[in-house]
């Protein structure tokens, strides 16, 4: 008897590229200055990425060009989310400390701040011309492409 394994992997074809954006702005901020720099028209999103199992959300902004059929998405990478933290019952004093989280979309990637999701479904995107227009607004660190196979936690780019 023949033994047949499929992998879940080989169903889903990545046909997106992936930026790394290392920038201290606000997700309102740079969508503006991507806005200007690179042509597009990035509106936030009326839904977050929310991650129940984690308790987190990541704010996203999305712009569908039609007629080029490529969907741009800055996504973020980090939540910083404020938790009660835990205290011994026991104890003469009840402290009620609040401890500050923070969570990765990505945890692999945790130094970046924001990516720059590039669907494209006829033509390739130049991502080198991309990045190099990143590198001129001011405000950002540094920029740079991700190779998707490196990725373990890809299922989170997927929405």
């Amino acid at each position: 008897m023949a033994l047949h394994k499929l992998l879940v992997d080989d169903f889903y074809d990545a046909t997106y590229k992936l930026i790394a954006i290392h920038c201290r702005l606000e997700d309102y901020r740079l969508a503006y200055l991507l806005n200007q720099s690179l042509n597009l028209k990035l509106e936030r999103n009326p839904n977050d990425l929310d991650f129940n199992y984690t308790s987190s959300s990541y704010s996203i902004y999305e712009w569908n060009n039609s007629s080029d059929y490529i969907t741009w998405n800055l996504i973020a990478n980090v939540c910083k989310k404020e938790e009660e933290s835990l205290y011994s019952t026991g104890t003469l004093f009840s402290n009620e400390n609040r401890t500050l989280k923070t969570y990765n979309l990505i945890p692999e990637l945790k130094q970046v701040d924001y990516f720059v999701k590039i669907s494209n479904e006829i033509q390739n995107v130049n991502e080198k011309l991309i990045i190099d227009k990143l590198q001129t607004i001011p405000q950002i660190i540094t920029s740079y492409q991700i190779d998707l196979d490196t990725i373990k936690s890809k299922e989170h780019l997927i929405f």
